[in-house]
Protein backbone atom coordinates (compact mmCIF):
# COMPACT_ATOMS: atom_id res chain seq x y z
CA UNK A 1 0.00 0.00 0.00
CA UNK A 2 1.15 3.37 -0.67
CA UNK A 3 2.75 5.22 2.32
CA UNK A 4 0.70 8.20 4.12
CA UNK A 5 2.09 11.57 3.46
CA UNK A 6 3.35 12.86 6.91
CA UNK A 7 1.71 16.57 8.00
CA UNK A 8 3.50 19.44 7.76
CA UNK A 9 3.19 22.22 9.73
CA UNK A 10 2.68 25.63 8.25
CA UNK A 11 3.07 24.89 5.02
CA UNK A 12 0.09 24.94 2.18
CA UNK A 13 -1.29 21.75 0.54
CA UNK A 14 -0.09 21.18 -3.42
CA UNK A 15 -2.22 21.49 -5.93
CA UNK A 16 -2.65 17.13 -5.69
CA UNK A 17 -3.75 17.52 -2.28
CA UNK A 18 -5.98 20.19 -3.08
CA UNK A 19 -7.91 18.06 -5.58
CA UNK A 20 -11.31 16.95 -4.73
CA UNK A 21 -10.83 13.32 -5.72
CA UNK A 22 -7.30 13.49 -5.10
CA UNK A 23 -5.94 11.37 -7.89
CA UNK A 24 -4.30 8.25 -7.46
CA UNK A 25 -0.74 7.50 -8.00
CA UNK A 26 -0.56 3.88 -7.54
CA UNK A 27 -2.52 1.41 -6.72
CA UNK A 28 -2.40 -0.82 -3.47
CA UNK A 29 -2.67 -3.90 -5.38
CA UNK A 30 0.46 -3.05 -7.40
CA UNK A 31 3.22 -5.83 -6.76
CA UNK A 32 6.44 -5.20 -8.08
CA UNK A 33 8.62 -7.39 -9.43
CA UNK A 34 12.56 -5.56 -9.44
CA UNK A 35 11.63 -4.55 -12.91
CA UNK A 36 14.13 -1.21 -12.67
CA UNK A 37 16.45 -2.58 -10.45
CA UNK A 38 19.46 -0.49 -9.85
CA UNK A 39 18.35 1.87 -12.44
CA UNK A 40 18.44 5.59 -12.47
CA UNK A 41 15.50 7.57 -14.24
CA UNK A 42 15.12 11.31 -14.80
CA UNK A 43 11.60 12.11 -15.22
CA UNK A 44 10.14 15.95 -16.06
CA UNK A 45 7.37 17.06 -14.67
CA UNK A 46 7.72 14.21 -12.03
CA UNK A 47 6.35 16.10 -8.90
CA UNK A 48 2.80 15.65 -9.96
CA UNK A 49 0.15 13.96 -12.18
CA UNK A 50 1.48 10.93 -14.48
CA UNK A 51 4.88 11.80 -13.59
CA UNK A 52 4.68 11.32 -9.78
CA UNK A 53 2.96 8.38 -10.93
CA UNK A 54 5.68 7.08 -12.74
CA UNK A 55 8.25 8.26 -10.26
CA UNK A 56 6.74 6.26 -7.45
CA UNK A 57 5.82 2.72 -9.91
CA UNK A 58 9.94 3.53 -11.05
CA UNK A 59 10.91 3.39 -6.94
CA UNK A 60 8.65 0.08 -6.28
CA UNK A 61 10.72 -1.46 -8.83
CA UNK A 62 13.65 -0.80 -7.95
CA UNK A 63 15.75 2.56 -9.63
CA UNK A 64 16.61 5.80 -7.83
CA UNK A 65 14.71 8.82 -9.33
CA UNK A 66 15.35 11.98 -10.51
CA UNK A 67 12.65 15.04 -11.06
CA UNK A 68 12.22 18.09 -12.48
CA UNK A 69 10.06 20.25 -12.08
CA UNK A 70 9.16 24.41 -12.44
CA UNK A 71 7.65 25.80 -9.11
CA UNK A 72 5.98 23.14 -7.41
CA UNK A 73 7.51 23.01 -4.21
CA UNK A 74 5.38 21.37 -2.25
CA UNK A 75 4.06 18.60 -4.99
CA UNK A 76 7.56 18.06 -5.11
CA UNK A 77 8.48 16.83 -1.48
CA UNK A 78 5.80 14.58 -1.27
CA UNK A 79 6.53 12.79 -3.92
CA UNK A 80 10.28 12.64 -3.03
CA UNK A 81 8.91 11.63 0.33
CA UNK A 82 7.35 8.81 -1.07
CA UNK A 83 9.92 7.47 -3.16
CA UNK A 84 12.34 8.17 -0.15
CA UNK A 85 9.87 5.37 1.30
CA UNK A 86 10.52 2.74 -0.55
CA UNK A 87 14.42 2.69 -0.02
CA UNK A 88 14.91 4.57 -3.35
CA UNK A 89 16.99 7.78 -3.73
CA UNK A 90 15.15 11.13 -5.46
CA UNK A 91 16.74 13.77 -6.69
CA UNK A 92 14.87 17.08 -6.97
CA UNK A 93 15.99 19.18 -9.41
CA UNK A 94 13.42 22.39 -10.16
CA UNK A 95 14.05 24.89 -13.17
CA UNK A 96 12.14 25.93 -16.78
CA UNK A 97 12.72 23.05 -19.27
CA UNK A 98 11.74 25.84 -21.81
CA UNK A 99 15.72 27.04 -21.40
CA UNK A 100 18.06 24.35 -22.91
CA UNK A 101 20.90 25.54 -20.55
CA UNK A 102 18.52 24.36 -17.48
CA UNK A 103 17.93 21.17 -19.22
CA UNK A 104 21.52 19.96 -20.01
CA UNK A 105 22.55 21.06 -16.23
CA UNK A 106 20.25 18.96 -15.38
CA UNK A 107 21.41 15.82 -16.82
CA UNK A 108 24.59 16.39 -15.73
CA UNK A 109 23.71 16.74 -12.04
CA UNK A 110 21.57 13.89 -12.09
CA UNK A 111 24.68 11.52 -13.62
CA UNK A 112 26.86 13.27 -11.09
CA UNK A 113 24.73 12.31 -7.70
CA UNK A 114 23.22 9.40 -8.91
CA UNK A 115 26.20 8.15 -11.10
CA UNK A 116 24.36 7.34 -14.42
CA UNK A 117 21.03 7.91 -16.43
CA UNK A 118 19.05 4.93 -17.94
CA UNK A 119 15.83 5.84 -18.38
CA UNK A 120 15.00 9.32 -19.42
CA UNK A 121 10.91 10.01 -18.97
CA UNK A 122 10.28 13.49 -20.75
CA UNK A 123 6.92 14.30 -19.77
CA UNK A 124 6.85 17.75 -18.37
CA UNK A 125 4.21 19.44 -20.39
CA UNK A 126 1.86 22.58 -20.61
CA UNK A 127 -1.79 23.55 -22.39
CA UNK A 128 -3.73 26.80 -22.35
CA UNK A 129 -7.20 26.29 -24.09
CA UNK A 130 -8.22 28.82 -26.92
CA UNK A 131 -11.74 28.77 -28.40
CA UNK A 132 -10.65 30.98 -31.34
CA UNK A 133 -6.74 29.96 -32.58
CA UNK A 134 -6.58 33.90 -33.49
CA UNK A 135 -5.96 34.32 -29.80
CA UNK A 136 -3.18 31.60 -29.63
CA UNK A 137 -0.78 34.20 -29.25
CA UNK A 138 2.98 34.64 -30.15
CA UNK A 139 3.68 34.30 -26.64
CA UNK A 140 1.64 31.31 -26.06
CA UNK A 141 2.80 29.54 -28.66
CA UNK A 142 6.65 29.87 -28.18
CA UNK A 143 5.83 28.59 -24.20
CA UNK A 144 4.09 25.66 -25.24
CA UNK A 145 6.13 24.49 -28.15
CA UNK A 146 9.33 24.98 -26.21
CA UNK A 147 7.98 23.49 -23.11
CA UNK A 148 6.59 20.64 -25.05
CA UNK A 149 8.61 19.89 -27.77
CA UNK A 150 11.65 21.58 -27.48
CA UNK A 151 12.32 20.47 -24.03
CA UNK A 152 12.62 16.81 -25.27
CA UNK A 153 15.18 17.71 -27.77
CA UNK A 154 17.59 19.39 -25.18
CA UNK A 155 16.64 16.51 -22.66
CA UNK A 156 17.57 13.81 -24.82
CA UNK A 157 20.61 15.33 -27.02
CA UNK A 158 22.20 15.74 -23.62
CA UNK A 159 21.10 12.08 -21.79
CA UNK A 160 22.66 10.82 -25.07
CA UNK A 161 26.04 11.87 -23.84
CA UNK A 162 25.81 9.54 -21.20
CA UNK A 163 23.08 6.89 -22.10
CA UNK A 164 24.95 2.88 -23.21
CA UNK A 165 22.91 0.37 -24.73
CA UNK A 166 20.23 -1.18 -22.86
CA UNK A 167 19.02 2.16 -21.93
CA UNK A 168 15.65 4.11 -22.49
CA UNK A 169 14.07 6.72 -23.46
CA UNK A 170 9.97 7.42 -22.83
CA UNK A 171 8.05 10.11 -24.43
CA UNK A 172 4.60 11.29 -22.95
CA UNK A 173 2.38 12.27 -26.43
CA UNK A 174 -1.59 12.34 -25.98
CA UNK A 175 -4.79 11.18 -27.61
CA UNK A 176 -4.36 14.46 -29.01
CA UNK A 177 -1.98 13.81 -31.51
CA UNK A 178 -4.68 11.00 -33.43
CA UNK A 179 -7.87 12.77 -32.95
CA UNK A 180 -9.34 16.47 -32.81
CA UNK A 181 -8.81 18.76 -30.06
CA UNK A 182 -10.47 21.82 -31.43
CA UNK A 183 -9.51 23.74 -28.21
CA UNK A 184 -6.30 22.66 -27.49
CA UNK A 185 -4.80 23.17 -31.57
CA UNK A 186 -1.12 24.28 -30.32
CA UNK A 187 -0.79 22.11 -27.48
CA UNK A 188 -2.07 19.11 -29.66
CA UNK A 189 0.13 20.03 -32.47
CA UNK A 190 3.07 19.79 -30.00
CA UNK A 191 1.81 15.90 -28.99
CA UNK A 192 1.47 15.33 -33.02
CA UNK A 193 5.61 16.72 -32.71
CA UNK A 194 6.72 14.43 -30.11
CA UNK A 195 4.87 10.92 -31.96
CA UNK A 196 6.79 11.80 -34.77
CA UNK A 197 10.35 12.53 -32.84
CA UNK A 198 9.77 9.16 -31.23
CA UNK A 199 9.58 7.45 -34.11
CA UNK A 200 12.14 9.13 -35.76
CA UNK A 201 14.77 9.33 -32.68
CA UNK A 202 13.85 5.26 -32.40
CA UNK A 203 15.04 4.50 -35.59
CA UNK A 204 18.17 6.78 -35.16
CA UNK A 205 19.19 5.22 -31.96
CA UNK A 206 18.76 1.40 -33.12
CA UNK A 207 22.36 0.97 -33.80
CA UNK A 208 23.10 1.98 -30.38
CA UNK A 209 20.76 -0.23 -28.98
CA UNK A 210 18.50 2.54 -27.03
CA UNK A 211 15.18 2.24 -27.27
CA UNK A 212 12.62 5.05 -27.96
CA UNK A 213 9.02 4.72 -27.15
CA UNK A 214 5.80 7.09 -26.50
CA UNK A 215 2.77 6.80 -24.14
CA UNK A 216 -0.35 8.66 -25.32
CA UNK A 217 -2.59 9.77 -22.39
CA UNK A 218 -6.58 9.90 -22.74
CA UNK A 219 -7.97 12.22 -20.63
CA UNK A 220 -6.37 11.75 -16.88
CA UNK A 221 -7.29 13.24 -13.49
CA UNK A 222 -4.06 15.01 -13.23
CA UNK A 223 -3.71 18.64 -11.57
CA UNK A 224 -3.23 19.64 -15.22
CA UNK A 225 -6.56 19.78 -15.97
CA UNK A 226 -8.26 21.35 -12.67
CA UNK A 227 -5.49 24.44 -13.76
CA UNK A 228 -6.46 24.91 -16.95
CA UNK A 229 -10.23 24.17 -17.81
CA UNK A 230 -13.35 25.87 -16.35
CA UNK A 231 -15.45 24.36 -13.56
CA UNK A 232 -17.77 22.56 -16.76
CA UNK A 233 -15.15 20.96 -18.42
CA UNK A 234 -14.07 19.93 -15.53
CA UNK A 235 -17.15 18.15 -14.12
CA UNK A 236 -17.57 16.49 -17.59
CA UNK A 237 -14.21 15.38 -17.81
CA UNK A 238 -13.03 12.00 -19.07
CA UNK A 239 -17.13 11.35 -19.76
CA UNK A 240 -16.57 11.38 -23.80
CA UNK A 241 -14.27 8.36 -23.27
CA UNK A 242 -15.93 4.73 -23.70
CA UNK A 243 -15.19 3.80 -19.89
CA UNK A 244 -17.55 7.15 -19.46
CA UNK A 245 -14.47 8.60 -16.99
CA UNK A 246 -11.48 9.90 -17.07
CA UNK A 247 -8.45 7.84 -16.05
CA UNK A 248 -5.93 8.13 -12.72
CA UNK A 249 -2.42 8.41 -13.43
CA UNK A 250 -2.09 4.97 -11.50
CA UNK A 251 -3.25 3.46 -14.43
CA UNK A 252 -0.51 5.43 -16.92
CA UNK A 253 2.39 4.25 -14.20
CA UNK A 254 2.60 0.56 -15.11
CA UNK A 255 2.67 1.46 -19.32
CA UNK A 256 5.62 3.28 -18.44
CA UNK A 257 7.08 0.80 -16.55
CA UNK A 258 6.68 -2.04 -18.73
CA UNK A 259 8.54 0.39 -21.73
CA UNK A 260 11.53 0.87 -19.42
CA UNK A 261 12.24 -2.93 -18.48
CA UNK A 262 13.59 -5.57 -20.40
CA UNK A 263 10.21 -7.28 -20.65
CA UNK A 264 10.04 -4.82 -23.72
CA UNK A 265 13.06 -5.57 -25.39
CA UNK A 266 11.88 -5.96 -28.79
CA UNK A 267 9.82 -2.52 -28.71
CA UNK A 268 10.82 0.92 -29.63
CA UNK A 269 9.42 3.51 -31.58
CA UNK A 270 5.68 2.77 -30.83
CA UNK A 271 3.20 4.35 -28.72
CA UNK A 272 0.73 2.62 -25.91
CA UNK A 273 -2.90 4.10 -26.13
CA UNK A 274 -3.99 4.44 -22.58
CA UNK A 275 -7.34 6.18 -23.22
CA UNK A 276 -10.20 4.80 -21.80
CA UNK A 277 -11.11 3.01 -25.03
CA UNK A 278 -10.77 5.10 -27.51
CA UNK A 279 -9.63 3.19 -30.56
CA UNK A 280 -6.73 4.82 -32.88
CA UNK A 281 -4.28 3.84 -35.83
CA UNK A 282 -1.10 4.44 -34.89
Amino acid sequence: MAPKIPKKQNRQPGIEARMDPRPEYIKATYKAAGKLMGKAALITGGDSGIGRAVSVHFAREGADVAIVYLDEDVDALETQQIVQSYGRKCLLIKGDVKKGAFCKKAVRQVVKELGKINILVNNAGMQVPQKNPKDIDDKQLEETFRTNIFAYFYFVNEALVYMKAGDTIINTTSVTAYRSSPNLIDYSSTKGAITSFTRSLATNLTDKNIRVNAVAPGPVWTPLIVSTFDKKKIKDFGSETAMGRAGQPSELGPAYVFLASDDASFITGQVIHVNGGEVVNG
